[in-house]
């Protein structure tokens, strides 16, 4: 069980990093606390910096193999800064029958040529706009019936924010 200790010897260094420190004592004496940490420390980050890596396991009694595995085994957490905007295009069935696949391939030609600007590209499976598909999101909001030209234009106003 993940559940932080709270004596002397599982406080963390001076050079730990303070933002992550604080994180750990909101959770201490919590079990299970690894994944809300995590959670806690890229929400206010946007990533998972290697050197929180070390903090978080000894606070935990883990090792850091044990921490670097649950963050690399969920596609969710980020261990590089993420880019200024995050396109998300479906991939689920619904979105494939209407020309998700052409528009996702149109997305990643966009992004890997940079002319998208500073746009991470993630598959997604399902963001519940069947009846509208194929359907993207952008930096957590959702659009609909997109085609090429219309995610050039939203990625365009996404760059000029």
């Amino acid at each position: 069980m993940d559940t932080i200790r709270s004596d002397a010897d599982a406080a963390p260094h001076d050079d730990a990093d303070p933002l992550v420190r604080d994180i750990l004592a909101r959770h201490a004496g919590q079990p299970g606390a690894l994944l809300p940490i995590l959670h806690d420390v890229q929400d206010a980050l946007g990533w998972i910096p290697e050197p929180a890596v070390p903090q978080i396991a000894a606070a935990l009694q883990r090792s850091r193999a044990e921490v670097h595995g649950v963050i690399s085994f969920y596609s969710h957490f980020r261990t590089a800064p993420p880019a200024r905007t995050h396109l998300e295009v479906c991939r689920a069935e619904s979105c494939q029958a209407c020309g998700g696949g052409a528009l996702y391939e149109h997305a990643r030609a966009r992004v890997s040529a940079g002319d998208a600007g500073d746009v991470s590209l993630a598959p997604v499976y399902c963001l519940g706009l069947c009846a509208q598909s194929p359907a993207v999101m952008i930096d957590g909001r959702p659009h609909a019936r997109v085609t090429p030209e219309k995610l050039d234009a939203l990625l365009a106003a996404a760059r000029e924010a």
